[in-house]
């Protein structure tokens, strides 16, 4: 059994219809819906993340990061 799990789980993917998540019995089945949710929800979503896809044992988690500003003063307000 593969899964799908949405770990970082913004505003944007609650207010969304999509589960948090999936099970499949297919590796291939699990990694190309992974790489389909992480590019809808980058299409989709307001855009403050950006998200991606790790694979993880029998898992592929889709998370995100907050891309670095570029107005950064360095004093680790930015995060």
């Amino acid at each position: 059994m593969y899964k799908v799990v949405v770990s970082n789980q913004c505003s944007c993917f609650k207010n969304s219809n999509m589960n948090g998540t999936l099970h499949f019995e297919s590796q291939d089945e699990a990694k190309t819906k992974a790489l389909q949710m992480a590019e809808k929800m980058n299409k989709e979503f307001c855009g403050k993340h950006e998200f991606e896809v790790q694979e993880m044992f029998t898992s592929y988690v889709i998370s995100f990061y907050n891309p670095a500003r570029d107005n950064c003063c360095g004093n680790g307000c930015c995060i």
